[in-house]
C-alpha cells in the first residue's frame, strides 16, 4: 500500500506539472527541504496570491511553516493535515501530501479532456485568469456581506414605515411657514460655522504642534552630535590603567597554561594509580583463588590418606592376633604423619 500510495503521488505531481522528478529514494530519510518545497508549490498552485513565508532554516521557522500550511489548507480547502507526519518529512509525509495532490488532480480532471492539450502559454494565462477570478471572488464576498447588512437595515426601516407614513403625510399637508424655515436655516448655518471654527482651531493647533516637534527634533540632533563627538574623544583616549591591565592579562595567560599542564599531569597520574590499584586487586584475588584451590586439594588428599590408613590397620589386626591396641594406634599415627610429610613435600 505504501508503494502504491507513493506511485500515485508521483504520477499526480507529474500530471499537475511539478518541475522536478520525485523518486522513492527522496523519502527514505527525512527530507524536510523537499517536503517544504512541495507544500509551498501546492499551496501556490491552489492560491497564487498566498503570503506564506518559505523560510525553513531554523526549527522554529519549520514549525511556523507547517502550522501555516495546515491552517491554510484547513480554512481554504477544508483538508485536515497531520502536522506531526509532515514535520517527519519521510514516507509518512507522502500520505498527507497525497491529500492535497488528489484534490488538485481531481479538480484538474473535471475540466475535461481539453486540459491535457493546453500548452505552457495557456497554462500561464490560466494562472493569471485564476488570480483575477480570486480577486473578483473576494470582491463578491464583500459585496454579499454589504448586501446582507443593507437588507437587514431596509427590513427594519420598512417595519417603521407604517408609523412614519402618517407623520410624513401630516408634514406634507401642513403649510410651510417662512419664519420657521428661516429660523431652522439660521440654526443650521450657526452649527456649520461653529464646526468650521473648531476645524480652524484644530488646524492652528496642528501647526503649533508641528513647530514644537521640529524644535525638539533640532534639539535632539544637536545633543546627538555632541554625544557622538564625546564618544569619539573617549575612544581615542587610552586609559591610564591599560598598560597594567595588559601585563596582568599576560601573566594570567601564563598561569592558566601552567594550570592546564599541571591538571593534565595530575589526571594522568591519578589514572596510573587507579590502574595500579586495579592490577594489585586482580593479583590479590588470583592469589586468594589459588590458595583456596590448594587448601581444597590438600583436604581431599588428607581425606584419601586417612581412608587408606584405616584400611591398612584393619588388615594388620586380622593377620596379627597378638598385638595390643596401643601398638596399632602408634603405627596408624606414624603412617599418617609419613603420608602428610610426603604430601607436603610434593
Amino acid at each position: 500500500p505504501a508503494l502504491a500510495c507513493f506511485s500515485d503521488f508521483t504520477e499526480m505531481m507529474r500530471a499537475l506539472g511539478y518541475p522536478r522528478l520525485i523518486s522513492m529514494e527522496n523519502f527514505q530519510t527525512p527530507n524536510f527541504m523537499l517536503v517544504s518545497e512541495v507544500l509551498l508549490w501546492l499551496v501556490r498552485r491552489y492560491e497564487p496570491q498566498t503570503d506564506i513565508a518559505p523560510d525553513v532554516e531554523t526549527e522554529q521557522d519549520r514549525v511556523f511553516f507547517i502550522k501555516a500550511v495546515a491552517q491554510f489548507m484547513a480554512t481554504k480547502a477544508h483538508i485536515k493535515l497531520n502536522t506531526k507526519k509532515l514535520y517527519q518529512a519521510d514516507g509518512h509525509a507522502v500520505k498527507e501530501l497525497l491529500k492535497v495532490t488528489s484534490m488538485l488532480y481531481g479538480a484538474m480532471n473535471t475540466k475535461g479532456v481539453e486540459r491535457a492539450d493546453v500548452n505552457e502559454e495557456d497554462s500561464s494565462k490560466f494562472k493569471f485568469d485564476l488570480g483575477s477570478k480570486i480577486a473578483d471572488l473576494k470582491a463578491a464576498r464583500q459585496l454579499a456581506s454589504e448586501i446582507t447588512s443593507k437588507g437587514a437595515n431596509l427590513y427594519d426601516l420598512l417595519g417603521k414605515e407604517v408609523e412614519l407614513r402618517e407623520a410624513r403625510t401630516e408634514s406634507i399637508a401642513r403649510p410651510l411657514e417662512i419664519n420657521e424655515a428661516e429660523k431652522v436655516i439660521k440654526i443650521a448655518v450657526d452649527c456649520v460655522l461653529e464646526q468650521v471654527k473648531k476645524t480652524k482651531d484644530m488646524l492652528n493647533n496642528v501647526a503649533l504642534d508641528e513647530a514644537n516637534l521640529e524644535a525638539k527634533i533640532e534639539k535632539r540632533k544637536l545633543e546627538l552630535e555632541r554625544s557622538q563627538k564625546r564618544l569619539q574623544t573617549l575612544q581615542s583616549v587610552r586609559p591610564a590603567f591599560m598598560d597594567e591591565y595588559e601585563k596582568i592579562e599576560e601573566q594570567l595567560q601564563k598561569q592558566y597554561s601552567s594550570y592546564l599542564e599541571k591538571f593534565r599531569n595530575l589526571t594522568y597520574m591519578e589514572q596510573l594509580l587507579d590502574d595500579h590499584h586495579r592490577a594489585e586487586q586482580e593479583m590479590f584475588e588470583e592469589a586468594a583463588n589459588m590458595l583456596r584451590l590448594t587448601q581444597k586439594r590438600l583436604k581431599e588428599e588428607e581425606r584419601r590418606l586417612l581412608k587408606s590408613g584405616n584400611n591398612d590397620d584393619s588388615d594388620v589386626e586380622i593377620q596379627e592376633d597378638e598385638g595390643s591396641d596401643s601398638e596399632a594406634e602408634d603405627r596408624q599415627i606414624v603412617k599418617h604423619n609419613t603420608a602428610m610429610e610426603t604430601l607436603l613435600q610434593g
